[in-house]
């Protein structure tokens, strides 16, 4: 089986795998305990279900994420183009890291990782390193920081909804 080909606007595809991120780039690390058993998380994680939560719409080439997936996010009128870098699914860990596409306003990768605790207990981590990639996303770069943060609250938050129904 041979590798997909990446397309991302950025030199360090899968750096959110590891545990340290790529310099010269804003890192984010969110983390917290889900009261839910890692299959339901991996579900809602591994099908957009959590995209969908946030309000994204994504638009995926394949309805399940796996590496090679391009995905779009469709959020206030744009479409924002992203592609899945790395995927995990073990018995204790479940995620993936999607990077930015030619198009993405911003230059990096974005981490969502479930790990199962106990049997009903399971941790999830968001972690993302990004730049601006465009004249106007330098010009914006405050603002974008802005939502970018409050974005990746929002992931937390609606993975602790979506899990506890």
């Amino acid at each position: 089986m041979t590798s997909p080909q990446f397309k991302v606007n950025y030199p360090e595809p899968g750096a959110t795998q590891g545990d340290s991120m790529p310099a010269g780039y804003r890192h984010l690390h969110r983390e917290t305990e889900l009261a839910a058993p890692l299959a339901r998380a991996a579900e809602v994680l591994m099908t957009w279900g959590l995209h969908e939560q946030c309000g994204l719409r994504p638009e995926p080439s394949a309805p399940r994420v796996a590496a090679g997936v391009e995905v779009r996010l469709r959020f206030a009128g744009l479409r924002i183009p992203c592609q899945v870098v790395w995927v995990e699914e073990t018995a204790e860990r479940v995620g993936f890291g999607y990077g930015s596409l030619p198009g993405h306003p911003d230059q990096g990768e974005a981490a969502f990782l479930l790990e199962a605790l106990g049997e009903e207990t399971t941790r999830f981590t968001i972690r993302s390193f990004s730049k601006p990639g465009t004249w106007l996303s330098r010009l914006g770069a405050p603002v974008a920081r802005h939502f970018q943060t409050r974005a990746t609250d929002q992931f937390v938050t609606r993975m602790r909804d979506a899990v506890s129904a």
